[in-house]
């Protein structure tokens, strides 16, 4: 199975391909939240081996006096038609400033139980729109070189919806996001028109009285000229930061996020 980088899908999308001028004013509106949804298996070609896949994710978006925190955890259930079938649990934590220029992250992945997967680090831009670094202590120490422009995932995720209200409908941008070991990847993202407030699930939360958009995002590795991404993800994107839906498309299987609960989280009393 692929990495799967749902962290900055979330908390994620594209960006504008310009330096952002004030983070801080755009990150007034975004609603910190926990949300809870159900995964399962979408569409799949016959020669992906997949052919079930079933699972659970609690994301929760906080807000402390000075940046962002992101909480991702799922466990989802991979069933095979030849193999084994793969238990897989991950637990994804971040800190990021609102300024977008601090990031930390820990990330833990198991496979039926046993650790497949440890990273830990921070990383640190010079300016707004300037290179930066990016320290590693697990799974080995090591330093990544982060190009001019790059992205933090929630700085990635507020001017993405910063570019919709201004009606752009393509954005590319470098976003990293420390998910692996990897430097940071190119996200290019097709924005749809604005979709007014779903009145069922305004009912069930005022967190999803709010209109938003559909988004498509292609990930695309960073060093490299490719003709197609990684993976795609598609969701609907509220103006709040709230994601309703989600499908994350590999090519050979896609796997879909349902809301099922959303709640508020407290803002901080700064």
């Amino acid at each position: 199975m692929k990495r799967w980088r749902l962290a900055r899908g979330l908390a994620g999308a594209a960006i504008l391909a310009v330096v952002a001028p004030a983070i801080p004013a755009k990150a007034a509106e975004i609603a910190p939240h926990r949300a809870l949804y159900t995964m399962s298996l979408g569409n799949t070609r016959s020669d992906s081996g997949v052919v079930d896949a079933r699972g659970t994710m609690d994301y929760e978006w906080g807000e402390t006096c000075d940046g962002w925190t992101i909480e991702q955890r799922y466990r989802l259930k991979m069933h095979y038609a030849e193999t084994s079938d793969v238990d897989i649990v991950s637990s994804f934590v971040t800190w990021e400033s609102k300024d977008g220029l601090r990031y930390r992250f820990n990330q833990k992945q198991t496979r039926n139980g046993e650790v497949d997967q440890e990273i830990r680090g921070e990383a640190k831009l010079d300016g707004p729109g300037k290179g930066g670094v990016a320290d590693f202590t697990k799974p080995e120490a090591q330093s990544l070189r982060l190009e001019p422009g790059v992205l933090f995932p929630s700085a990635h995720t507020i001017l993405l919806i910063d570019s919709a209200r201004a009606g752009e409908n393509f954005l590319s941008r470098l976003v990293f996001d420390g998910a692996t070991d990897e430097n940071a990847v190119q996200v290019s993202a097709v924005i749809g028109v604005k979709v007014t407030a779903d009145p069922a699930s305004a009912t069930r939360s005022p967190l999803l009285e709010r209109p938003g958009w559909r988004v498509r995002l292609a990930f695309f590795p960073a060093d490299a000229n490719a003709e197609k991404p990684d993976y795609e993800l598609g969701m609907r994107l509220l103006d709040n930061g709230v994601s309703q839906d989600m499908i994350i498309d590999y090519g050979e299987y896609s796997i879909r996020a349902k809301l099922d609960d959303i709640e508020p989280l407290s803002k901080p009393n700064c």
